[in-house]
């Protein structure tokens, strides 16, 4: 069974199995992919499962679909194609395979509430570095449930928040630790302010407010 991953900037949003004869994605919300973003149309594209094989169809988008560079109207796909729907890139896994490796995942408390959920992802053969060993950050959970717990931002990639309600994600970059949205309505704060677009570079102190939420980025 066919899979897909769907990422941003190099951040795994979500994996979709590809279970139906037919899947599509689009901005609008009764789509089976979501892409929330203003670059993606309503209805954008369909994937069709025919037997074994997977085609992916652009259902006339305003700014295209693309496979591995290259605009397509319609497609068969090949393991580890790489479909662009604006700054979204869909990687199709014909078999159970992924290219991400899951290293962590922290469920804190049991409030009914729903504290957030911390998950750790890098792409399997980049390299840590000198991220292995000592811890360079944190994050601080100031308020709720899970009030006080100390998450270490120990690998590339660690996505925060409640899944289908508001998610963001910290990324270790040469320059510093950033800070971005990933889906949900509502945008993430970082001291008060909405976290747009762009990713923001966070600062020591910095407090990070997330579906309810408020957490401080501390920094060694």
């Amino acid at each position: 069974m066919g899979k897909l991953v769907v990422s941003l900037d190099g951040v795994v949003i979500k994996e979709v199995q590809i279970t139906k004869d037919k899947t599509t994605l689009g901005r609008r919300p009764y789509n089976d992919i979501v892409i929330d973003n203003l670059a993606v149309s309503g209805e954008h594209a369909v994937l069709q499962m025919v037997g074994q094989d997977v085609f992916i169809d652009d259902l006339n988008s305003t700014n295209g679909t693309y496979i591995n560079g290259k605009a397509v109207k319609k497609q068969l796909l090949q393991h580890n194609d790489t479909v662009e729907i604006g700054k979204y890139k869909i990687k199709y896994l014909s078999h159970e395979t992924s290219d991400y490796e899951k290293t962590m995942i922290i469920k804190p408390g049991s409030a009914p509430a729903g504290p957030p959920t911390f998950q750790h992802t890098a792409p399997m053969g980049s390299g840590f570095g000198g991220l292995s060993g000592a811890t360079s950050a944190v994050i601080k959970v100031l308020n709720g449930a899970a009030v006080g717990r100390e998450v270490a931002l120990t690998k590339v990639v660690t996505t925060v928040g409640k899944p289908g309600v508001q998610v963001a994600s910290i990324t270790k970059r040469p320059g510093g630790y950033v800070f971005a949205h990933v889906e949900g309505g509502a945008r993430p704060l970082v001291n008060g302010n909405p976290v747009a677009g762009d990713p923001v570079h966070l600062k020591n102190g910095d407090v990070i407010e997330l579906a309810g939420t408020q957490m401080q980025f501390v920094q060694s």
